[in-house]
């Protein structure tokens, strides 16, 4: 095997550490990984100075490291491990779990995590996501870069120190305290019987599903039928790409809700910490939707706990505007943030808000440590369903009143110049501009225009279009949303005519 190469820039990416194995990282990389993890988020805030642990001292700093069921999985876990014990940090193994059953294991034992998956990716690929103790996120800013900078530096070196009072290694199953943690926060156990279809794409799911929603980890049963599609652990996902915002891989669900005559379709992505929604007709339900129908429901809660509680629930910037008008309507605040979940995490944690939502299905929670999980907003979404006498298609209808045309990638040759093509013939216009994010234009409302409410549209306006350029690639991202469909379908056509029209 040839030594593996000194620059992780290539797989240490902005909030996570993703790449092919071994052709991008191996268990060498692994290894020099968790010794830098082990410095950098375990033992530095415990000893600033840098000094190891003591024997004989306080309690040993501690890391929980989690996998999803990718090939790759076992050896890369078992090398990260042995290189956090090296520089004297504990181990504990919570083997095979989602995401948020990470998050969950970081914020019950309030140690730093780090989760070995690479989500929807092809099989070949595998990756690390972490967080420091209370599930709290890690990003290069935040010290990831370290984390970078100490691995290279050990492989450059070809290896790490081992300290004295190297660290313990021990596994705990916490599947079970993850499934009772997210029942306490939504009782179901009063629904009316619903029949739920599932699709697993062969991801977590197939684990937690059971676990959470059925009696698998020895809960009490509870009024759900679950059908299971595609439950069984496998890294090659040999029927679908487990990535559920790709309209292809949710053909399947679809059919079989439709099919088997469910109440509501769920699909999760490979490491299960996204999930999308199909109604009983077989049709998909925005994120927006679903963000929306959350957040009223956690307003609700915790003004059940404090009458006057002032709330606040966040909202990135390409989620619909009937979010914050439904927010702002239950006399809570929305903000509104940029694209990506640092974003989400980091306005949670500065405006305490209860929940956050994203377009892409990242579902965030206070009562979750701030962090997302899919699992707690599929069973927000049953619970409401199941406390209903009506069909979910009828539910959800209010929470999307416009119409939106999803995100449209444009491979161009020069960024700037497509975005100034758009706001030239924007600005001539009148239209509104900001630069949150990209930049959103906006236009007003017209006497003929009708909204989701009486007169009005999305944020008052007619309609919408945000345009993103992506970080890494040739790319511009379009998002639009409008009032109807004919006027949607206008401004996409028109904005896409414009950015295109050198490529």
């Amino acid at each position: 095997m040839s030594s593996p190469d000194p620059d992780l820039s290539t797989i240490v990416k902005a909030y996570d550490v993703r790449g092919v194995v071994p052709d991008q990282w191996d268990e060498t990389t692994a290894r020099a990984l968790g010794a830098a993890v082990a410095d950098v988020l375990v033992l530095e805030p415990v000893h600033p100075a840098g000094g190891a642990h003591e024997p004989g001292g306080a309690a040993r700093p501690r890391l929980v490291v989690g996998h999803d069921m990718r090939p790759s999985s076992d050896g890369l876990v078992d090398a990260f491990a042995a290189g956090a014990q090296d520089r004297g940090a504990d181990v504990v193994l919570i083997g095979l779990c989602s995401t948020d059953g990470l998050y969950y294991a970081s914020g019950v034992l309030h140690a730093p995590g780090a989760m070995f998956t690479a989500s929807h990716n092809p099989a070949r690929y595998n990756g690390i996501k972490l967080c420091r103790a209370g599930a709290r996120p890690v990003s290069l800013d935040s010290g990831l870069a370290a984390v970078r900078d100490h691995a290279s530096a050990s492989l450059a070196a070809g290896g790490h120190d081992v300290v004295d009072g190297r660290g313990a290694r021990r596994e705990e199953d916490l599947l079970r305290g993850y499934g009772e943690h997210l029942r306490q926060l939504v009782d179901l156990s009063g629904s009316r019987p619903l029949r739920v279809v599932v699709d697993a794409g062969n991801g977590m799911a197939g684990l937690t599903v059971p676990a959470v929603l059925g009696e698998a980890a020895g809960l009490p049963a509870l009024p759900l039928d679950v059908r299971p599609l595609y439950f069984e652990l496998d890294g090659t996902f040999p029927n679908h790409e487990a990535n559920p915002l790709e309209p292809a891989n949710l053909v399947d669900l679809q059919r079989a809700v439709v099919d088997q005559g469910a109440d509501v379709g769920l699909a999760f992505d490979g490491d299960a910490d996204r999930c999308f929604v199909v109604d009983e007709r077989g049709e998909a339900v925005s994120p927006s939707a679903v963000t929306a129908l959350v957040a009223l429901r956690e307003i609700a809660r915790e003004r059940a706990q404090e009458d006057e509680a002032a709330v606040t629930v966040i909202h990135n910037l390409i989620t619909s505007a009937v979010v914050p008008e439904l927010v702002e309507a239950a006399g809570a605040s929305a903000v509104r943030t940029r694209v990506g979940h640092s974003y989400i995490k980091e306005e949670m944690a500065r405006t305490g808000a209860v929940f956050g939502g994203e377009h892409s299905a990242h579902y965030y929670f206070a009562a979750f440590w701030g962090a997302d999980t899919g699992m707690l907003a599929a069973m927000h979404v049953l619970a409401a369903l199941g406390s209903s006498q009506g069909r979910l298609s009828e539910l959800v209808a209010d929470y999307a009143p416009y119409v939106a045309s999803g995100e449209i990638n444009s491979t161009v040759p020069d960024v700037p110049a497509a975005v100034e093509r758009v706001r030239a013939v924007m600005a001539a216009r009148g239209a509104g501009v900001d630069e949150l994010d990209g930049v959103t234009f906006t236009a007003p409302l017209t006497p003929d225009d009708a909204g989701g409410g009486p007169g009005r549209g999305p944020f008052g306006r007619a309609w919408w279009a945000n345009l993103r350029a992506s970080n890494t690639e040739p790319l511009l991202r379009l998002n639009v949303e409008a009032v109807d469909a004919a006027t949607m379908t206008a401004v996409r056509d028109e904005v896409l005519a414009l950015v295109r029209a050198d490529a």
